[in-house]
């Protein structure tokens, strides 16, 4: 399958767990749900896994944990916000780059509209 097969099934999840919630929750409410739906399809979800930064070639564990990883190639960070700007991207990008995964998804939960808040980012 390839990674925009998965970004497919991921923003189709995202909208059932939208459509369900609707806006105004916390974040983790939705990142937990949408593990569910995921693993529904069987799709392997690894949830606030540790991304590590190799430096020198040294591996440094800084801190950087990426919500969502699908299938080892899909990138997925969730975000409750009044709207999506560049520092949310940046961290998306930064998470693609250590990860070295080619597509991510940024999803904003707090939106009226699911559409609205889904963001595709390729590195």
């Amino acid at each position: 399958m390839s990674e925009n097969d998965l970004a497919t099934l991921a923003i189709g999840c995202g909208l059932k767990v939208h459509k369900a919630l609707g806006p105004g929750l916390l974040e983790n409410a939705y990142l937990e749900c949408l593990v569910y739906e995921l693993k529904k399809l069987g799709l392997r979800v690894e949830k606030q896994k540790a991304i590590p930064l190799i430096y020198d070639g040294v591996k440094l564990e800084v801190g950087y944990r990426a919500d969502l990883i699908v299938e080892e190639r899909l990138i997925i960070e969730l975000k409750v916000v009044e709207e999506l700007n560049d520092v949310h991207l940046a961290q998306v990008l930064t998470y693609l780059k250590l990860a070295k995964c080619k597509l991510g998804l940024l999803m904003n939960f707090n939106t009226l509209l699911f559409r609205d808040g889904v963001r595709r980012v390729i590195w």
